[in-house]
C-alpha cells in the first residue's frame, strides 16, 4: 500500500470514528468536515483526563490550561510529512492570530513514546512556534490520551526495530476554555484558515458567555 493511499485510508477511518461519536450523543454526523479545510463543531464525547510530561519535565493535565482554547494534535517526531505540515500550519495560525493567540494553547502529544523522549520532542519542536508544547509519557499514558480523543493509531514497529512508521489519524482537536470538545480541524487545513476558524469559535464562545444565544453548546 502506498503512503498516499494509506493516508487517505487513515483519514477515512478517523472521520468514521468522529461520525460514530456524534451519533452516540444523538447528533447527526456533520458533513462540514468532509472537506480538507472546514471545521466541524459539536459536543461529542471526545476528550478526557490525561497526565503527561512536557519537554521541561513539568506535568501537564487536561486541566492545566483551563481558561484557554486548546489545540491538540497527536503525532510523532519521526513522522515524514503530515505532522510537520500540521505543526507548520499551527505556527502560521498563531502568528496570524497575533494578540488573540494568547487565548490559545497548542499541544503536540506523541503517539510514539518509545522514541519520543522529552529531549527528542524538545529538539524537534524548535523548528516550530515555541508556544507549541510537546507532551510524552509512558506507552499506557499516551495510549489512554489517544483513546480519549478517538485517535486512530497503528504502529508498524517490529521487535527490536528502531526505524518504523506509526499510522495515525490527522486532526487538530479543539477544546474550549471550559475543557469541552468544540470540534476538529483537518490536518490539511492551512494556517490562515485555521486562524480564521479559531477566531470564529472564540467570537461565538464570547457571545455565549455574555448570555446571548449560543452557537456552540456550552456547559456552565
Amino acid at each position: 500500500m502506498t503512503r498516499s493511499v494509506r493516508f487517505f485510508l487513515i483519514l477515512g477511518i478517523g472521520l468514521l470514528v468522529l461520525d460514530g461519536a456524534l451519533l452516540l450523543i444523538g447528533r447527526p454526523p456533520s458533513a462540514s468536515y468532509r472537506g480538507a479545510t472546514v471545521i466541524s463543531t459539536g459536543t461529542a464525547a471526545i476528550g478526557g483526563p490525561f497526565a503527561l510530561a512536557a519537554t521541561d519535565g513539568t506535568t501537564v493535565t487536561d486541566a492545566t490550561y483551563r481558561g484557554k482554547w486548546m489545540l491538540i494534535y497527536f503525532g510523532y517526531t519521526f513522522c515524514p510529512d503530515a505532522c510537520p505540515t500540521v505543526l507548520t500550519n499551527m505556527t502560521i495560525a498563531l502568528k496570524t492570530l497575533r494578540n488573540e493567540a494568547d487565548r490559545v494553547q497548542p499541544l503536540f502529544i506523541t503517539v510514539d513514546p518509545r522514541r519520543d523522549t522529552r529531549q527528542v520532542l524538545g529538539e524537534y519542536l524548535k523548528s516550530f512556534d515555541p508556544r507549541i508544547i510537546g507532551l510524552t509519557g509512558s506507552e499506557e499514558q499516551t495510549a489512554a490520551a489517544a483513546k480519549a480523543y478517538k485517535v486512530y493509531i497503528e504502529s508498524r514497529a517490529g521487535e527490536g526495530e528502531d526505524n518504523y512508521l506509526v499510522d495515525h489519524s490527522s486532526f487538530v482537536y479543539l477544546m474550549d476554555p471550559l475543557g469541552k470538545f468544540s470540534g476538529v480541524i483537518s490536518g490539511a487545513t492551512s494556517g490562515e484558515e485555521m486562524a480564521a476558524q479559531l477566531r470564529k469559535l472564540m467570537d461565538e464562545h464570547s457571545t455565549c458567555v455574555r448570555g446571548s444565544q449560543c452557537a456552540i453548546p456550552l456547559q456552565r
